[in-house]
C-alpha cells in the first residue's frame, strides 16, 4: 500500500474512529495502522489533527453559545413565571461555570509561565 492513504487514517484517529475502522476508511489493512502508529511523526499528525478538530468545534459552539444567551436573555424580559426562572438559573450557572473555567485557566497559565521560569 503506498502512504498516499495516510490522510484519510490521520483524519479518522484524530476523528476517535478505531484503528480497524481508520484502517478500513484509508483503505489499507490495520496492520499498515499499526505500523504507521509507530511512527512519532504520524502520532503527532493525528495529535495535531485532532487540535485543529477541536479549535473549529469550540469555535462553532462559541458561536452557539452567544445565540444561546441571546435567547436567555430575551426570555428574562419576555417570558412568565417558570420559564423565567429557568432561564435566569441557567444563566447564573453558566456564569458560575465560566468563572470557574476562567480562574483553572489562570492557574494553569501560572503554573506553566512558572515551570518555563517565566516568572
Amino acid at each position: 500500500m503506498t502512504t498516499t492513504n495516510k490522510p484519510a487514517a490521520v483524519l479518522a484517529l484524530a476523528q476517535g474512529r478505531t484503528n480497524g475502522q481508520a484502517a478500513t476508511e484509508a483503505g489499507v489493512s490495520a496492520r499498515t495502522i499499526l505500523r504507521w502508529l509507530e511512527d512519532e511523526d504520524f502520532r503527532q499528525e493525528v495529535d495535531d489533527t485532532r487540535t485543529t478538530l477541536l479549535r473549529v468545534a469550540v469555535g462553532r459552539l462559541a458561536a452557539g453559545a452567544t445565540l444561546a444567551v441571546d435567547a436567555l436573555v430575551d426570555a428574562l424580559a419576555t417570558e412568565k413565571g417558570q420559564a423565567r426562572v429557568q432561564a435566569a438559573r441557567t444563566l447564573l450557572d453558566a456564569c458560575l461555570k465560566l468563572r470557574e473555567s476562567l480562574e483553572l485557566e489562570e492557574r494553569i497559565a501560572a503554573l506553566e509561565a512558572a515551570d518555563r521560569g517565566d516568572l
